[in-house]
């Protein structure tokens, strides 16, 4: 018995069929930390509004609304929330989003693919400064499903 979602039985790849599931209020909460030295920390923490964090927070958001242009698999979703917060600490960058939808299919996907994007582009921006930086544990925190 096959348990992966997108594989068939014959070992073909598919989209899930959601048409006969009902709509459902969906979330999905998605985390993960881009890791640097306390001096690239304090570079960002130093950094005017409007800096880099801003731009991952943005650049985070955009990611999750394509999603299924990325994940060549996932059904596009109507989006009726999507926030992307950025927090810096000592060793690098906190990162956690929250994506929310009605739909008949989760929103999980929405959430990492914002978390991961919103950390590359922190990446992006202050590699020139930390050629050590490393994203890492961009994970599922939590995922909700209350009926309508």
């Amino acid at each position: 018995m096959n348990d992966f979602s997108h594989i068939d039985g014959s070992g073909e790849v598919r989209m899930v069929d959601v048409g006969a599931k009902p709509l459902s209020r969906r979330r999905a909460v998605a985390a993960g930390k881009l890791r640097c030295a306390p001096e690239t920390a304090a570079r960002l923490r130093d950094l005017p509004k409007g800096d880099a964090l801003a731009t991952a927070q943005l650049a985070g958001i955009m990611a999750g609304k394509r999603t299924s242009e990325l994940i060549p698999l996932c059904h596009p979703l109507p989006l009726s929330h999507l926030e992307v917060r950025l927090t810096i600490v000592e060793d690098g960058v906190l990162i956690e989003s929250v994506a929310e939808t009605t739909a008949q299919t989760g929103v999980e996907m929405e959430a990492l693919v914002a978390a991961a994007i919103a950390g590359l582009t922190v990446y992006d921006m202050a590699k020139a400064v930390d050629k050590a930086m490393v994203l890492e544990e961009v994970r599922l925190l939590e995922k909700t499903k209350e009926p309508l």
